[in-house]
């Protein structure tokens, strides 16, 4: 019997508020993660929206689907998707899967969601908002400067609650969606895309009212000097620089509060299936397209940096056929979740050099952690173009820079990233090593960029494509 699958995806969510120490209030994705499987090291395949969703429709790296930077940001002609390239949804549709999609798309510009797999298709939820209601803050800050830049807002809470706002509306067009393939026979995919906790982080009082501000503790790293680490990260900080303690532990209040309302609003669509006889044959997966720096390293939102509160994204699954109540050390990236669906949807598989399922994982996480310890993320920038690879390997990680200086770290010795050990001759081997399993994935993925980057000013890399 074919399981359905209930997607529940958000947009900017850091993996660490799953962490059962984490102040943010989760009740139903705790209760999802025991029933089911955590991946703590799940990691984006990209810092921005675009890319990373297209990896994970496609199963592909972004050099491979074309889509390098978010959408919006460049011209017509360019970050295009390459539609050759079958996506899950196709593969589920083929094999008799009812689909929907619902929320924030961003993959590409075309939002007609069919030529991708999708039935059904409410990209504008917001379309159903009251028009013309007043909106009333209690509590917002603005970013403002340098001179000839406008004021932004960074966080707020306002009297709106999530059912008149994106997280709510989308919620409720899943629901309808559900209500429907529910009293029916064949197998369904619901994704439900919202757009928080994205910047900015407005929230409602209701939420808000469950966090204390002064008992908010910050990160080991928002005071990071960001000595030793790459220039531009100093530079993308200066914004933020005025901000107080008090002002961070609002911003961080208001993102968790985001958070919460996701939970509730999920928590909805979970108690829908469950109250229709359904919960034990769907599977459901929570992620994110990445992560928000909220103030670590002194610095707000992605783009800048290869930093773990970015890349490191949510990763649940529960459901038919996966261990329940596991927590796992094993490492996959947002692009293999693609073939992971299609393969325990028992559909076609998706087959390419970019991804592969971890669908054993989720299935015997204690065994196979030791098979999924490696990772490769991709970033080129957002309106400002700079070429950045991060690999993974067990504890270690190496930021390769196209811009700077590289970065090394412990994650496991050195958790928030404070010390850089791209230097420190004893870490020499570690870097090579690291730097072969790029060139490694560089060369059979064929990306052009990289692959052919041996002229003699462009040799960026701290060892070449041949070493061993």
């Amino acid at each position: 019997m074919q399981p359905n699958i209930l997607f529940l995806m958000t947009d900017q969510m850091q993996g660490r508020v799953l962490d059962p120490e984490h102040p943010c209030i989760t009740p139903n994705f705790d209760k999802l993660a025991a029933r089911g499987v955590r991946v703590r090291n799940a990691y984006t395949t990209n810092a921005v929206c675009s890319p990373a969703r297209a990896s994970l429709m496609t199963g592909l790296l972004p050099h491979s689907h074309g889509v390098l930077t978010v959408t919006h940001c460049v011209h017509d002609d360019q970050c295009n998707l390459r539609t050759e390239h079958p996506h899950f949804a196709q593969r589920l549709s083929d094999a008799g899967y009812r689909t929907g999609y619902f929320g924030k798309w961003h993959v590409e510009r075309s939002n007609d969601l069919n030529r991708f797999g999708w039935q059904v298709a409410d990209t504008n939820p917001k379309a159903r908002a009251k028009q013309n209601a007043e909106t009333e803050f209690s509590l917002e800050k603005h970013i403002e400067g340098p001179e000839g830049y406008r004021t932004s807002i960074l966080y707020g809470v306002n009297d709106r609650s999530p059912e008149d706002r994106m997280c709510g509306l989308t919620t409720s067009a899943a629901s309808e969606f559900l209500s429907d393939a529910l009293s029916g026979d064949d197998p369904w995919c619901c994704f439900a895309s919202v757009i928080e906790p994205h910047d900015p982080f407005v929230c409602g009082e209701e939420a808000f009212s469950l966090y204390s501000v002064d008992d908010i503790e910050l990160q080991p790293n928002v005071s990071d000097d960001l000595a030793g680490r790459p220039g531009l990260y100093r530079k993308a900080a200066r914004i933020f620089a005025h901000l107080t303690d008090r002002e961070k532990k609002e911003a961080a209040a208001c993102y968790y509060a985001m958070v919460t309302e996701i939970d509730q609003q999920f928590g909805k669509l979970i108690d829908q299936v469950e109250a229709a006889g359904q919960l034990e044959n769907t599977i459901i997966i929570l992620t994110s397209d990445h992560g928000e720096l909220l103030g670590s390293h002194g610095i707000y939102m992605k783009n800048v940096t290869g930093y773990e509160e970015v890349y490191n994204i949510p990763m649940v699954a529960a459901g038919p056929g996966i261990a329940k109540g596991q927590v796992t050390d094993g490492r996959v990236g947002l692009h293999d979740v693609a073939p992971t669906l299609t393969e325990l949807a028992e559909a076609e598989a998706l087959e390419n050099e970019d991804s592969r399922s971890f669908v054993s994982l989720l299935r015997n996480p204690e065994e196979e952690a030791a098979n999924f310890t490696q990772g490769y993320a991709e970033y080129y920038g957002t309106r400002y173009w700079f070429t950045q690879r991060v690999i993974w390997n067990g504890d270690w990680k190496l930021c390769w820079n196209g811009f700077d200086f590289d970065e090394l770290y412990n994650l496991r010795e050195d958790p928030f990233e404070m010390n850089n050990r791209i230097d420190d001759t004893d870490c020499q081997e570690t870097v090579r090593t690291l730097m072969k399993q790029a060139w490694d994935i560089v060369k059979r993925t064929d990306d052009h960029s990289l692959g052919r980057s041996e002229y003699p000013v462009l040799r960026l890399a701290p060892f070449g494509p041949a070493v061993e």
